[in-house]
């Protein structure tokens, strides 16, 4: 029903436009008695056999979404009733911000893609906490955090990341340290190691002074090299942080099926979807050989089928996310993904 009714009609809107109605039509089914058990009865499932614990919490299943849809907070309860096991939200910076002007979220209906360059627009850190204290969650949050477009000297870095972190702690299960999104002028090179730890020193230090602990996971870009990602890994490994996410979106538009022409029009951007996910999958089983499975990693990118999720498993993700994969195949995808692992155990 939903690639047939209402995908084309979605898809008839400005993807912004479209994303933006799921938001306020998932909010407004909180005012709806029955909306939310239906939902759940229809598409959520328990599987025991599916149940994992990775760095140290519990996660009824697998199948998370990855951080871009719930940016600030507003329905990641109404998200979780269509199956997941934990929610991404964010991406989160200290101060609101527009993000880059618009158009700036395209589709690729022929490669399943899509491509974006939103410049983290979000209401900020504050927004969020607001909406996580109205809203208890009934689901494991992850909080993606970013710095401010605007903070470009590295001290305001470290303390752009260092106060979304403090501000959060005790309104999420873990954090998603971003510093490879594609879109923001100069964040992917925070990947570089000499960037990265002067950030990560900042909120390792800082969560050994909380009463709680809360697992610390480094979002890499699909398009950095073995010997980058080898000085993530050694300085993960070395200094407490407890997984990696593989992988962010790409710039690259290899092995595209829309034309040429369409794509250069679109401009710059990350693409997530269908083309990416073999470069996700050959990140994830390197990371997977070069930890021997000390870190825990999070798959994602371009997972599009039940199929490619169990393949993500297998190459050595403890957990996976989707997002793309969600807008393309619709609300039941979780439930497709979550019976066939039960039925194809690894």
């Amino acid at each position: 029903m939903y690639k047939l009714i209402f995908r084309p009609i979605l898809f008839r809107f400005n993807a912004e436009t479209a994303h933006r109605m799921i938001i306020n039509f998932l909010k407004r089914s909180r005012t709806y008695a029955l909306m939310r058990p239906l939902v759940r009865l229809f598409f959520k499932r328990k599987y025991p056999a599916l149940e994992r614990d990775v760095f140290g919490l519990h996660f009824p299943n697998p199948v998370g979404l990855a951080g871009g849809l719930d940016k600030n907070a507003e329905c990641y309860n109404e998200l979780s009733d269509f199956g997941f096991g934990f929610v991404e939200i964010g991406s989160l910076t200290p101060k609101f911000q527009d993000g880059n002007p618009r158009p700036r979220l395209f589709r690729l209906p022929k490669d399943k893609a899509l491509i974006n360059r939103m410049g983290i627009n979000n209401k900020g850190v504050l927004v969020a906490i607001r909406h996580l204290k109205e809203k208890h969650p009934k689901v494991l949050i992850a909080a993606n955090i970013a710095k401010n477009t605007t903070s470009d000297d590295p001290e305001q870095i470290s303390r752009d990341y260092d106060y979304a972190f403090s501000m959060l702690y005790e309104f999420v299960d873990f954090f998603v340290i971003n510093v490879s999104c594609p879109n923001v002028e100069g964040l992917t090179s925070l990947q570089d190691i000499s960037y990265l730890s002067d950030i990560m020193d900042v909120v390792l230090d800082k969560r050994m002074n909380m009463d709680q602990y809360r697992p610390i996971l480094i979002k890499i870009s699909p398009d950095i090299g073995h010997a980058q990602v080898d000085e993530i890994v050694d300085y993960a490994l070395r200094n407490g942080v407890d997984g990696i996410i593989a992988c962010n979106t790409t710039r690259s538009r290899e092995g595209l099926q829309t034309p040429a022409q369409k794509v250069e029009a679109i401009g710059n951007g990350g693409l997530s979807g269908a083309p990416l996910f073999e470069k996700s999958l050959a990140m994830v089983r390197y990371l997977a050989e070069k930890t021997g499975g000390k870190l825990p990693i999070i798959g994602t990118g371009g997972i599009m089928t039940p199929e490619q999720a169990r393949e993500m498993l297998a190459a050595g993700a403890s957990l996976i996310e989707i997002y793309t994969g969600f807008i393309y195949e619709g609300p039941s995808f979780p439930r497709k993904i979550l019976n066939y692992l039960n039925k194809h155990p690894l």
